[in-house]
Formats: structure tokens, sequence, C-alpha cells
């Protein structure tokens, strides 16, 4: 596990928001101390779940994230904007990803004119530490190159070989959905679709509401 630890803290100090119709980016970097405070286990097997989220008027896709859960659960959310104090960043990677913190996350961006669909599916851990060390090495993301940097992390990874390189977050849903053992389901939520407030909710505590 240590060494595990050292290897990705290695590929993170080698790297150098999100708005839904395009991805921002950033490069925040918070330190170890912060990380390790945030580390969450769930005790679950290893698994990568997909997130897109996807335009209800154009059923365009408007960006795409990994939760990863493994040794550690984290989400790594390329060119995103959400933030929470108890999940510290580092890099478009979010430690401390809680039950809460995901809900959270799915209920920031899912409102009135955006669902959410999210696809998993179970992988050894040796698949997982790899595609951990990949989205580390990765790094912050550009502006709009979610889907493309994820894709771009996946492919080469023993059993996501079809999934094919792409800039489109649908597209990538589409391949990763192909996968075999996938589960899916699609989350809407009535909010309004100015939810800027919603940060600022969920840091004072309160309720994800998903």
């Amino acid at each position: 596990m240590q060494i595990l630890r050292a290897t990705l803290r290695l590929c993170a100090a080698l790297v150098c928001a999100f708005t839904l119709a395009s991805c921002g980016a950033d490069a925040n970097f918070a330190d170890d101390a912060a990380v390790a405070r945030a580390s969450f286990v769930s005790g679950e097997p290893p698994s990568v779940t997909l997130y897109t989220v996807v335009n209800n008027r154009s059923n365009e896709g408007a960006h795409s994230s990994l939760l990863l859960d493994g040794r550690e659960r984290v989400i790594y959310d390329p060119a995103g904007t959400w933030h929470h104090p108890t999940a510290p960043e580092r890099f478009d990677m979010h430690y401390g990803m809680t039950d809460q913190m995901v809900s959270f996350y799915i209920d920031y961006h899912a409102r009135e004119t955006f669902r959410v669909i999210e696809q998993k599916i179970y992988v050894s851990q040796a698949t997982m530490d790899l595609i951990m060390a990949r989205a580390i090495a990765k790094g912050a993301a550009g502006k709009a190159t979610c889907a493309n940097t994820l894709s771009a992390i996946l492919r080469d990874v023993p059993g996501f070989e079809s999934i094919g390189s792409t800039w489109f977050p649908n597209r990538l849903a589409e391949d990763f959905g192909a996968l075999a053992g996938v589960t899916e389901r699609t989350i809407r939520d009535g909010d309004p679709d100015e939810n800027s407030g919603v940060l600022t909710v969920q840091a004072n505590g309160e309720p994800g509401g998903i």
C-alpha cells in the first residue's frame, strides 16, 4: 500500500472548472496531509464507474468523469468544476469520495436540463491500480477535453481495448456501455438549471438530494 501511494505521488509530481456546456480546466494541488486525511476505502470490490452528463434538450453529452473504487475511492473529474472542502482535489482527482460525496457530485450535475448516466463495471485490483496510475499521470485536463482524456486513459488498459479515441462524451458512453458486465442507470433531477448555490449548500453539510 505504501509503495503504491509513493508511486501515485511520484506520478502526480511529474505532471506539471467545469461548465455543463463546455468543460473547464483547473490545476488544484491538495497537499499530502489533506489527501491522506480524506482517504476513503469503501470495502467493495474494485470497480470503474463512468459518469456522463447529458443535455435533456439536445441529448448531447456535456461532461464525462470516472469514479475509481479500489484501494481507495476517488473521482477523476477532468476539467470539472465540482468541489467540496472534504474531498481535496489534486490535478482533477478528488479524494475522500464517500457515499455522501458521490451523491453530492451527482446532485451537482443532475438538474432539470441535464441527466446523469452512470455505467459501472467491476475489475481486478491490478486493472484498478493501472487505471488509477494512468489517471494521476494524466493530471489536469484542458478545457473541453474530458471525454478525450478519459478515452486515452482507458483504451490501452486490458479489457478496455474496444474503447475508441473520442472527444464526445456520448461516444465514450456507448463504447463503455458495450463492455461485458457493465450495469447502467440514469439519474434525473428537477432542480433548477441555475444551481451554483448547490456547492455552498453541500459545503455546509446539507443533503445532496438526488
